[in-house]
């Protein structure tokens, strides 16, 4: 994995249509799990319990929220892309099109794959939109399917 570094936001303008990278992989550990679950107040079987799961789901264990892989995406963001300079502020503009494909198993690996999309001028910031793909390192379909919107202040 390598993060990609570019000066400015004006100069994330030539990666427009390029994959960006391929984050680290991370553990989502049955921990990161109830935690989630704790914070959110989304305490269903399917996540918590995992006897349960192993007898009646079919995955065969606990999962992740989607949610949870979802918040995860400005964390792989990091690890890809750096504007190290003409910034004030960056902020998580919003998403489009989310999409939860397959299931993030307890204890399984995930990572991101990103795509810039495209870079819009407005008002005092350049709008960057990126298309991020989450898989895991034992699925065949990716877990998570989203664009993200990220908005750099200047």
């Amino acid at each position: 994995m390598t993060t990609v570094v570019v000066e400015t936001p004006e100069s994330l303008k030539e990666h427009v249509g390029k994959e960006i990278g391929v984050s680290a992989w991370l553990t989502i550990t049955q921990e990161r799990i109830a935690q989630f679950a704790e914070a959110t107040e989304d305490r269903q079987w399917i996540h918590l319990d995992l006897q349960r799961a192993e007898t009646e789901s079919p995955f065969g264990t606990t999962i992740a929220h989607g949610f949870l892989t979802l918040s995860l995406v400005s964390h792989f963001m990091k690890d890809v892309i750096l504007v190290r300079s003409g910034i004030r502020m960056a902020v998580n503009y919003g998403l489009n099109r989310v999409r939860f494909p397959a299931p993030v198993r307890a204890g399984s690996k995930i990572r991101a794959r990103v795509t810039l999309l495209s870079v819009k001028d407005v008002p005092s910031a350049y709008e960057v939109a990126f298309s991020v793909t989450v898989e895991s390192e034992a699925g065949e379909k990716p877990c998570c399917v989203a664009e993200s919107i990220v908005r750099y202040y200047v």
